[in-house]
């Protein structure tokens, strides 16, 4: 069982922020399961995992430095999908995908979306 219900990033353009998650997402099965009019939208497989929203104070979106929001992938080539749907998206790299050594068989990578939020997905299979 997963410790988190959701998880939410802000967005400043909600039309450009579900065209690239959409897009992005999408390479890891994920797909848009909710539409909130112009608060925001709701991605997942069987449940709403991860949601882009308008900030509720009506302020400016703004990115948490230090805060990273990671998927999981299904496959190594699944994470590289992802990072080239970032990038074709308008995504920015935040690192290639490839190993990490700080577990065994660990492979991601890393991406900003178009806000500036950080983003990864993780495999722990085996190559």
């Amino acid at each position: 069982m997963s410790i988190f219900t959701h998880v939410t990033v802000g967005t400043k353009d909600l039309n450009k922020a579900r065209t690239f998650y959409d897009s992005v997402l999408d390479t890891l099965g994920l797909k848009r399961i909710a539409d909130l009019g112009e608060a925001g939208a709701i991605w997942g497989k069987d449940a709403p995992s991860f949601f882009v929203m308008r900030p509720i104070d009506g302020e400016p979106a703004t990115i948490g430095n230090g805060v990273t929001v990671s998927f999981a992938a299904s496959s190594r080539a699944a994470i590289d999908a992802f990072h080239a749907a970032a990038l074709s998206a308008g995504g920015t790299d935040a690192g290639l995908p490839g190993t990490r050594g700080w577990a065994p068989n660990a492979y991601a990578a890393y991406v900003r979306d178009l806000d500036g939020n950080k983003l990864t997905t993780y495999c722990f299979d085996a190559e």
